[in-house]
């Protein structure tokens, strides 16, 4: 965990001078998957905001020496191409999982590449320092960089990394759009990140009656390298037919470019080294450069203002999970209640000042008929006084509202998070459960329940009904989709069985178990490979014996105490087994006899993992890539992107890198084989990105599927790794996105909406909903859509004076097939930020006499935050939604305010 003080100066020339050290040579810029087979060698936005993050991140690392570990040094990274697995393991050790920091980099660069697909952001010149919007680009530059802190601050850290990406987006097109680079500068421009400095020396635009400056000459070829008048001016090119091109003007320029054919003809952008797309490709390197340098600057501004502690979670700079705790408060809950407040102040006292400490706690507590409010904090202190303030009080009819209070939880607990559900009743509110299923599966959040049910109390609670023994099942949904589990036990066995917590926030895998479906008295087996440790299998239902068996023969029975093979222990009718360390490599054996179906789970601990997403590719238009998708839709060509984590190039192995091969898709829950497809590389195997197109026949219906990768250790012997959580093809596509402004109080903002289908006729209802409780209209209450049809419809939002500035607002749209269709709903969630706009320039302004940035004292924002957000609690949804996704097959494109 890193201190809390600050160093001085993030920003003085000597830091800028350490910085430029860092800077790979040019050729040493990976083309990524957004690269264009066109343009062979280009740098992307995704190659300069990730290199800008690590270069930053390296230097708060280098400043601040690792807890009982070898300070880092610069000497060790001169020269080299940074990445982000072997700087995490430098800092941390090699046993500790980057797949946080991997996948908080990975939301900014993806929310960058978004700018340029999104149908609010693509064709807004003011977003790409487009049509000489210099003036107008700096302004939505510092609004994003002014979200990215106010997010930040309120510990909405998934929403900051999207408007970061935005930012950056911006950032980086205005040395590739503008001629900035063609006037002779090597140096980002030093008033762009400040609002209240001029850009000074603009071309004239043409307005009314007044004719403006002529900044280009005809240029008839593809490649335009002096077609800039000789000039001092600075400008940028005209991109389309909106805004009109005037004369003299330069176009933005390429063959998607129409303005580019009227005279002058040509155009001055460099975003890649084709001449097709780019008329001054020569210069792209140059370009690349400077904007890699510029994002450095304004991520060191972030770092200035945040603190070093609220920069390093931004981007999600540790091993550690967060600890989110939901809990059910009715008067027969004391004992769970206090088997959470004992595992939360183990952990407290077990982390505290280590790599593993959580990152933010979360406590949302509920019961019947309220739910909330959310309290979010760093101070594990502050959560622990919260937590001892909740006693289990009164009680009515036996559901509650659990589901309200998990959507709440997953609203506010960051991505990739364990979330522990502790309760003795079934859900009030089970119309959530696909809801809820959608927003853990978005947020890659596992939820796990533990459901005391015992018979002995039936008498506390006042049961109007008899109670059906499906009333449960919307948890086992929940959790199956989520890759979490349901969990019964009893009030006696609850403190032990409740241990998990601490065990499942230290960050482990899942392996995945063959059969998938247990079948009683079939043995089921698992592999395990060199890199796993503190293999531990869980049992829980009506087992009357086990046996584990090794790859070399050994078994090890119920017997509870050490083994031959490791560690038993019995909870009632919970099981543990770890086995001893380092466990042997192999195919293993576990056969349960159970009464009914036990419920088996193995997993263990790694740095070896993946993240995924999915995208769809994009041939035509101005920036051809793959246009990224966090679940597949119904009818349109995919491909799965793998990012493998914890590869580790600097590190001399004897034996050589674990690989992955191909990915193997199942239908869940029936474990059915959907297919096998082989991952080809992107760009250096040390990089551990991966693609492979999906099956059509798997794009031919929306169902549950699971995805596991293949291949081998650097030993030749298989490898498997299982994502936790399942996947979903949408039927539909629904995206949501907003206004290019932030929101402010008395505001009425217009929301865009559309929704499309690629794989045969639907008729959807649409519903729409907002928390908190303001204003929210719709000219789309129903669609109809044939083959490939799309419809486009129009939300006005309306924030009441009396909103809250600096606060989130979520608006929910649901597309739900008619009458007995059996369309599963699908989700789309967009988070818009509510900021005062007197205070719009507040954190960014830099003093008047100064023309380069210059960092404040230490301020408040670096000591350990909370924050208690009561949304509409007690009655209705308080939502929240990710970033930009499209709920239930979700884009992880289009949310905040554009």
């Amino acid at each position: 965990m890193l201190p809390v003080e600050v160093p001085p100066s993030h920003l003085g020339p000597p830091i800028l001078l350490l910085l430029q050290l860092l800077l790979p040579p040019t050729s040493a810029f990976f083309p990524n998957i957004w690269s264009l087979l066109a343009a062979p060698g280009s740098i992307t936005h995704q190659d300069l905001s990730e290199e800008a993050a690590l270069n930053v991140t390296l230097e708060l690392l280098l400043e601040w020496p690792p807890p009982g570990r070898p300070r880092l040094r610069l000497e060790d990274y001169r020269g080299r191409t940074l990445l982000a697995d072997d700087i995490f393991a430098a800092y941390f050790g090699p046993g500790f999982s980057s797949r946080r920091f991997r996948a908080a980099l990975g939301e900014v660069s993806r929310a960058n590449a978004a700018q340029d697909f999104l149908p609010a952001s693509k064709d807004n010149p003011d977003l790409h320092f487009d049509a000489e919007r210099l003036v107008q680009g700096r302004t939505h530059l510092v609004g994003a960089l002014r979200e990215t802190l106010v997010a930040a601050r309120a510990l909405e850290y998934a929403l900051a990394r999207q408007r970061l990406g935005a930012a950056l987006h911006a950032l980086q097109d205005f040395y590739s759009h503008s001629n900035w680079v063609e006037l002779g500068e090597r140096q980002p421009h030093p008033h762009l990140l400040w609002p209240r400095q001029e850009l000074w020396s603009l071309a004239q635009a043409e307005r009314k009656m007044l004719v403006g400056d002529p900044t280009c000459s005809d240029c008839e070829g593809l490649s335009c390298p002096g077609n800039m008048l000789d000039s001092t001016l600075l400008t940028s090119g005209y991109f389309g037919m909106f805004p009109p091109k005037p004369p003299g003007k330069c176009s933005h320029g390429g063959r998607f470019d129409p303005s580019s054919s009227q005279p002058p003809r040509g155009g001055i952008n460099k975003d890649s080294t084709s001449p097709s797309f780019s008329p001054h490709h020569k210069l792209h390197l140059q370009a690349a450069e400077v904007a890699l340098l510029a994002s450095i600057e304004a991520l060191s501004l972030l770092r200035s203002r945040l603190g070093d502690r609220g920069f390093s979670r931004l981007l999600d700079i540790t091993p550690a999970s967060s600890l989110s705790f939901v809990l059910d408060t009715t008067g027969s809950m004391g004992e769970e209640i206090n088997a959470a407040k004992i595992q939360a102040r183990r952990i407290v006292e077990q982390r505290r000042g280590s790599p593993m400490e959580p990152v933010l706690y979360i406590l949302v507590p509920f019961h019947d008929p309220g739910f909330g409010p959310v309290f979010t904090t760093s101070d594990p202190d502050s959560f622990w006084q919260k937590l001892n303030e909740i006693h289990a009080l009164g009680g009515g009819d036996e559901p509650e509202m659990c589901l309200s209070a998990l959507e709440l939880a997953l609203l506010h607990t960051p991505p990739l998070s364990d979330i522990f559900v502790f309760t003795d009743a079934s859900p009030k509110d089970a119309f959530l459960t696909n809801r809820v299923e959608s927003l853990a599966q978005e947020r890659r959040c596992r939820v796990t329940f533990l459901v005391t049910e015992d018979p002995s109390r039936a008498r506390g609670r006042g049961r109007r009904e008899a109670l059906s023994p499906l009333r449960f099942e919307p948890y086992e949904a929940i959790a199956q989709a989520s890759g979490g589990e349901v969990i019964f036990t009893k009030d006696q066995h609850i403190r032990d069985v409740a241990a998990i917590v601490g065990e499942s926030t230290a960050g482990l895998v899942t392996l995945p178990l063959e059969p998938s479906v247990f079948t009683a008295g079939e043995p089921r087996a698992f592999a395990v490979d060199s890199l796993l440790r503190q293999v531990t299998v869980r049992m829980h239902g009506d087992i009357s014996s086990f046996r584990i068996k090794s790859p070399a023969g050994v078994s090890q029975g119920p017997e509870e105490g050490t083994g031959p093979l490791g560690h038993t222990r019995r909870f009632g009718q919970f099981w543990t087994v770890t086995m001893t360390d380092p466990p042997q490599t192999g195919t293993w054996e576990i056969q349960v006899a159970a009464e009914g179906t036990p419920r088996v789970r193995v997993q263990a601990q790694t740095s070896l993992d993946f993240l995924f997403h999915f995208g769809i590719p994009v041939e035509d238009g101005p920036h051809p890539g793959l246009y990224p998708l966090t679940q597949p839709v119904a009818g349109l060509q995919t491909q799965l992107l793998a990012e493998v984590t914890g590869l580790i190039s600097r590190q001399k192995l004897v034996d050589g890198q674990p690989q992955f091969s191909h990915v193997v898709l199942r239908r869940v829950p029936e474990g059915t084989h959907l297919g096998q497809v082989s991952l080809e590389p992107v760009g250096p195997p040390e990089r551990g990105l991966l693609a492979a197109p999906l099956p059509p026949t798997l794009l031919s219906f929306s169902a549950p599927f699971s995805v596991e990768l293949v291949g081998q250790d650097g030993e030749g012997r298989g490898l498997r790794r299982t994502a936790p959580q399942l996947c979903n093809v949408a039927p539909v596509l629904l995206e949501l996105s907003g206004p290019a402004d932030f929101l402010t109080p008395g505001s009425k903002a217009p929301l865009s909406l559309h929704i499309a289908s690629f794989s045969g006729s639907q008729d959807l209802d649409l519903k729409t909903s907002v928390s908190p409780s303001f204003s929210l209209t719709s000219n789309l209450s129903r669609a109809r859509l044939g083959l490939n049809e799309s419809a486009w419809g129009r939300l006005w939002l309306e924030i009441p004076d009396s909103a809250a500035p600096d606060s989130v607002v979520t608006v929910t749209v649901t597309a739900v097939g008619q009458g007995a269709s059996q369309v599963p709903p699908t989700h789309a969630f967009l988070r818009l930020l509510v900021l005062a706009p007197a205070s719009q320039l507040d954190g960014l302004e830099a003093p008047t006499h100064a023309a380069a940035p210059v960092p404040p004292p230490a301020t408040p924002a670096l000591l350990p935050s909370t924050l208690v957000t009561q949304g509409r609690a007690g009655r209705g949804m308080v939502g929240k939604a990710w970033w930009g996704t499209v709920g239930g097959v979700l884009f992880l494109l289009g949310y905040t305010s554009w």
